[in-house]
This record gives structure tokens, C-alpha cells and sequence, in this order.
């Protein structure tokens, strides 16, 4: 007996039209909603940085503070963005490539970071190396400065921005598997030559997506360095501790000049990761379906 096919309903022209409405009403409320919490306020934020005009703006960068606050910034961010890249590539590896006893666990270290706040981060190291804390004498006796001092801003950012790297490799290397892994290592290539030409690759957009999330984090962050830096001027200030201690001194147009060069810097990420995007869209495609 042949199979029963049930003809296919036909759409009315009602469906269409509310399915047409609730797209259009979706899209408008993610506008609006992008709009309000987003947009606006980085156009006040360059609107008030420029609003005495330019020669105002850049004269907010002559301030020796707010340079030594600058260039710790970067400094920041070319320390912990290399470190988390090692880190990313080698737990994402890890974690993908092999099974082991506490696979779990190091995924749930690895977010972490994303449920703790970046306060609390900064407090337990202080408690840990700070003066009157656990490892403090010891550091003290041997003339080793963390806390109150750039190295502990490092470990801090490096804490609150180690997941971003990995985070983006992992869901990848899954779905790829290890099956060119094994063939390469069949046919005699060693593990660090399957990695070159073999696994690095294959996500060299996924990192460089993590390493772009990585440093707008690391030069935005605030709650964990204002803890462990102590807040010295044009010693342990970044751009972020900079722009409060401005504004708290009421020194509104110096702020959000900081502030402006701060939200420029991550616009500049986002418009990079976005022309790789376009760019690149072929074989980004081509990764995704492999």
C-alpha cells in the first residue's frame, strides 16, 4: 500500500503579512533597544570630548598623568594578550584533542572569570599578595612588588580576560574533531608540524576573533585593576582609572577626551574584526562547514 501524502496547506496571504509584521517589529525594538543603551551614549561621549573643539581635546593629552595612563594601557594589553594566546591555544587543545581526568573542571575554570566579578578578582589578589596577605612577607622579604604595582594590573587583566581566546577556539576545534589531527600524525608528521600546518590553520580566524575580544577587554578593564593598583598617578592609573579620577575632579572635558580615545580604540576593533569578516567571508564559510 503506497504512502498517504497529505497535500501541503497553503500559506494566506494573512500569515505572510503577520510574519512580515513581527519581523519588521523585532528588528525595530533590537534598534531602538542598540540605539538607547549603545549608540547614544558613545555619542555623548565623543559629543562632550569635542565639544570645546579639538585644540581642547588634544590639549588633554599634554597631562603627564594621562599619558603615563596611556602608555600603561598598551602596556597592559601587549602583556596579557600574548599570554592569553598561549593560554587559549593550549587549553582549546587540550580540552578537543584529548580525554582526561579533570576535562570538566578545566572548562569551568576557564569561564570562571565570566561569573566572577572583576572586583572579587582583584580583592583575592590582594589577599594573596598583598602586604598584610598570605604570600605578602614573603614578597616583601624578597623585595618582589605585586600588588600596588604594574605586575599585579597584569595578573588582574590577565585574569578577567584568559576565557576570551580559549572561548572562541574550543566550540570550533570541536566540531572539526581530530580526524586531520590523527592522519597527519599517521603519516609521520610530528605533534608540532600537525599543529602548524594542520590545526592552527583551521582556526586562525577564531583566534584572531579572540585576540581582537581580548584586547578591547584587557585596555577597558576597571574593577580589577582599580583594585590592586592603588590608584597612583602616572604610575599605576590605566585609561580607565584615569577617566574616573578626571571626571571625579571634575575635569569633564579631559575625561571624556580620555573616554573618547578609550571608545575609538574599540570602535577600531570592532571595525577590523568586522572588515575580516567581509573580507575574509569565503573562507570563514569554508571553516564553518568543515
Amino acid at each position: 500500500m503506497s504512502d498517504l501524502v497529505l497535500p501541503a496547506r497553503p500559506v494566506r496571504r494573512s500569515e505572510i503579512g503577520e510574519s512580515s509584521l513581527i519581523k519588521w517589529l523585532l528588528i525595530a525594538v533590537a534598534v531602538l533597544f542598540l540605539a538607547s543603551v549603545l549608540l547614544l551614549p558613545l555619542a555623548v561621549v565623543f559629543s562632550e570630548g569635542l565639544r570645546k573643539g579639538a585644540e581642547v581635546f588634544f590639549a588633554a593629552f599634554t597631562d603627564p598623568d594621562t599619558l603615563a595612563a596611556v602608555r600603561l594601557t598598551l602596556l597592559v594589553a601587549a602583556i596579557a594578550v600574548p599570554f592569553n594566546i598561549v593560554f587559549g591555544l593550549a587549553a582549546s587543545w587540550a580540552v578537543t584533542k584529548f580525554n582526561f581526568v579533570g576535562r570538566n573542571l578545566l572548562l569551568t575554570l576557564i569561564d570562571l572569570p565570566f561569573s566572577v566579578s572583576p572586583v572579587i578578582s582583584g580583592l583575592v589578589y590582594v589577599l594573596l599578595f598583598g602586604a598584610q596577605g598570605w604570600l605578602g612577607p614573603w614578597l616583601e622579604a624578597h623585595n618582589i612588588k605585586l600588588i600596588f604595582a604594574v605586575p599585579g594590573i597584569v595578573l588582574a587583566t590577565v585574569f578577567v580576560t584568559f576565557p576570551f581566546v580559549a572561548r572562541e577556539l574550543i566550540p570550533l576545534m570541536q566540531a572539526q574533531g581530530t580526524a586531520e589531527e590523527e592522519a597527519a600524525l599517521t603519516l609521520g608528521a610530528s605533534g608540532w608540524h600537525t599543529f602548524r600546518h594542520v590545526t592552527l590553520p583551521n582556526v586562525k580566524w577564531a583566534l584572531l576573533y579572540g585576540v581582537l575580544l581580548c584586547n578591547a577587554r584587557a585596555m577597558g578593564e576597571f574593577g580589577a585593576v582599580s583594585v590592586v593598583s592603588g590608584h597612583i598617578r602616572g604610575y599605576t592609573n590605566t585609561m580607565p582609572l584615569q577617566i574616573e579620577i578626571l571626571y571625579n575632579e571634575y575635569n569633564f572635558t579631559a575625561a571624556f577626551a580620555v573616554a573618547t580615545l578609550l571608545a575609538g580604540l574599540a570602535l577600531i576593533t570592532l571595525v577590523l574584526k568586522s572588515l575580516l569578516e567581509w573580507r575574509f567571508a569565503g573562507e570563514l564559510a569554508a571553516t564553518k562547514r568543515h
